[in-house]
């Protein structure tokens, strides 16, 4: 990744070409240049590919683009959707085709595996150039995946009018590759359930702006969807019904698509905390099940923690855990580590008495079962993924490979940095999507949510990825995600609470820090009606009136 210098530089840079529709594109490309020439693409426009053993994942991307470029139908985001240009339209030079070039030797690896190369292996850099006089576009990387971003980009130039697919600013020229390797989206599914179509549709989505990682929070204490081979008694019991889990091929199914769209998929079934439901299967590993108050006993009901210093249970874990693992072909798995209860295990008998027998702290004991159950992970070629407290709140030893989720505060990215981890935001006063949704606790009208306000997009937008480091630490930094419990959350809002706020960090990310939230709400909008067109039910920023009219809604307009 570049220098954070650099990437204000860039992203300063960007922000001079002013708000125009033409140059929508969401996220923004590091390096852009363009023109001012009408070009229409040919009634015949075609995409080829120049190689030889074209993936079938990328010939199927190709054919989703070709599509999108004849279903969008997308209107320039301007008073008169662009009727004022119709002559220069028709007059205009036609483009032909699109020719994908991938560079390098060797046979050519499928978009799918690259996409779920560890992070620092992947390679999703490309240039485009398209010229005005109707000479053939090019598109170049050196990989698969950089192709499909490429895509992607290409996808979103152009506009319609009066039965013509158009752009009013050729020539483009574009160098493009992420700031980060690591940009995310979580989604949890155990609190409410989301059908595997609702997971594909939101795979889609991130896709469109190059969102290459989903974080699946896929259990939690109040139900354990996810059906896991040697395991399966867990989720019979602990699903909210028979038909709203998610068996090996629905896994499988969700794996695969989304590899095929550039997107690693990271499960996480979080440890030792957050399982009160294994104990409608497994009661001899859970400690204060549902027990009451609850308050006193978890984050939100119901309570319920493994018994982290039972070597059975610890066995138990590691064991679920390879299992659960194995139905994913990312590099890493999530294993949680956040909110872990003490008083549950201070009031639960026999943890008290295996520490006693033992002659171990709680604190101890939490480390012998986190040695146990990431070695585990390891020994089936998994790396973890914790949360900040099992580095920062207790004195855990974690693999130097571990990535940190950072979410109760950005501010405490710099103790993980310290300690030389690196590093995913996750920071809820940034990146939380269900903020500012009212309190759910029942019994409590004054109630709101813990992490109130409500998150908006342009705040995401002024995260930087690097406050509060030294330059010898930026390196440190994955990336980051934008997240959504789902205490209120279902199928009926999914697409109005993520999008498109999400794709704020999706720019973060790629683009770099130091973009203005002026110019980008242009594009922003834009990004949002295209999505609508598609088929995802991203939500209005403003009034169409204000989306027409750049600027004119700005606060001091």
């Amino acid at each position: 990744m570049l220098p954070f210098s650099t990437l204000v530089t860039i992203s300063l840079l960007l922000c001079s070409f002013g708000s125009d529709s033409a140059l929508a594109l969401w996220p923004q490309p590091r390096q852009i240049t363009t023109g001012s020439t009408a070009l229409r693409l040919a009634n015949n426009f075609d995409i080829k590919f120049s190689g030889k053993n074209q993936p079938k994942d990328l010939a199927d991307a190709v054919k989703r683009t070709k599509k999108f470029l004849e279903s969008d139908k997308l209107q320039a985001l301007v008073p008169d959707r662009g009727a004022s240009s119709s002559s220069t339209v028709r007059s205009a030079k036609t483009l032909r085709s699109l020719t994908l070039s991938l560079t390098g030797s060797g046979a050519p690896k499928s978009i799918s595996e690259e996409a779920i190369a560890p992070l620092e292996n992947r390679v999703e850099g490309y240039t485009l150039t398209i010229p005005a006089d109707g000479s053939d576009a090019v598109l170049r990387a050196n990989s698969t995946l950089g192709l499909f971003r490429g895509l992607t980009t290409f996808s979103q130039i152009w506009y319609e009018l009066d039965g013509n697919t158009y752009t009013l600013q050729a020539p483009f020229n574009i160098a493009d590759s992420p700031a980060y390797p690591y940009r995310g989206f979580m989604l949890d599914t155990a609190r409410n359930y989301f059908p595997v179509d609702d997971i594909k549709r939101t795979l889609d989505a991130m896709s469109w702006v190059k969102i290459n990682t989903f974080h699946w929070h896929v259990v939690d204490s109040q139900s354990f969807p996810l059906v896991i081979p040697g395991f399966e008694v867990i989720s019979e019991k602990g699903a909210y019904s028979r038909d709203r889990v998610y068996t090996p091929s629905d896994v499988k199914e969700i794996v695969d698509y989304a590899a095929a769209r550039g997107i690693d998929v990271i499960a996480e079934i979080d440890t030792p905390g957050h399982t009160a439901i294994i104990a409608k299967s497994f009661p001899e590993h859970i400690a204060c099940p549902e027990a009451s108050p609850w308050t006193q006993f978890a984050n939100e009901p119901p309570a319920g923690q493994l018994r982290l210093a039972n070597k059975a249970t610890t066995d138990f874990t590691a064991k679920l855990l390879s299992s659960a693992s194995k139905l994913f072909k990312s590099s890493y798995f999530g294993t949680g580590g956040d909110e872990i209860n003490a008083n549950c295990y201070a009031k639960d008998g026999p943890t008290q008495a295996d520490l006693a027998a033992q002659g171990k702290t709680f604190e101890q004991a939490l480390d012998t079962f986190t040695q146990v159950t990431h070695a585990a992970l390891r020994q089936v070629g998994k790396s973890t993924v914790v949360w900040e407290e099992m580095l920062l709140a207790h004195p855990v030893s974690l693999a130097n490979d571990t990535l940190i989720l950072v979410w109760i505060s950005a501010d405490n990215v710099a103790s993980v940095a310290q300690k030389g981890f690196k590093v995913i935001h996750a920071a809820n006063e940034y990146f939380y999507l269900d903020c500012g949704g009212g309190g759910w606790v029942g019994q409590n009208p004054l109630g709101n949510s813990w992490c109130d306000p409500f998150k908006t997009w342009q705040k995401a937008y002024t995260f930087n990825p690097v406050a509060g480091l030294t330059p010898d630490q930026y390196h440190l930094i994955m990336g980051g995600q934008q997240l959504l419990w789902t205490e209120q959350s279902g199928p009926a809002n999914l697409d109005n609470v993520v999008w498109p706020r999400a794709a704020s960090s999706a720019e973060v990310f790629w683009s770099g820090p130091g973009g203005n939230v002026g110019t980008a709400l242009p594009r922003l909008h834009d990004i949002a009606y295209r999505f609508q067109q598609r088929g995802v039910n991203a939500i209005p920023l403003q009034p169409e009136w204000c989306a027409l009219r750049p600027g004119a809604c700005d606060l001091n307009a």
